[in-house]
């Protein structure tokens, strides 16, 4: 029996607990666990924003806190393209993903090489996003 190889795309930016738990989750549903790390590039053209910690330091973080056996940096915006390279499995998204175009596409993109697309819950308390906004606030309690 071959090992299950498990992937978890993510941009990685203003590392926090949810990103935390979406690796804990992933890394206890595979044998293998690989972090696709999202470029700078890739990032600003698929959300439109630039990650506000640069790409090496984003790796390094990842690689750093024992999860993953190993980080992929992601140059193009097709799963397709990580599937190639990296062989996974499973594809591991946080499930506001679940349900929306986007998540459709994904899910019909790996069902063509025979991965398996797993939702976890998303933490949005906790997001990326969220934290941008209270740092755009200067740092003030969230109302």
């Amino acid at each position: 029996m071959s090992e299950i190889v498990g992937y978890v795309p993510g941009v990685f930016d203003l590392f926090h607990v949810g990103h935390l738990n979406m690796l804990r989750q992933a890394r206890s549903r595979c044998d293998v666990l690989v972090a696709g790390v999202v470029s700078d590039e890739m990032c600003e053209l698929g959300k439109g924003i630039r990650p506000t910690v640069p790409l090496e330091e984003r790796v390094a973080i990842v690689d750093a806190i024992g999860i993953v056996d190993a980080t992929y940096v992601e140059l193009t915006l097709d799963k397709r393209d990580a599937w190639r390279d990296v062989g996974f499995h499973r594809l591991f998204k946080g499930d506001d993903w679940k349900g929306l175009p986007k998540g459709d596409r994904l899910e019909k993109q790996m069902a063509e090489v025979g991965v398996e697309v797993v939702y976890f819950p998303y933490s949005i308390q906790t997001s990326s996003t969220a934290l941008r906004k209270h740092l755009a606030r200067g740092g003030e309690a969230a109302s």
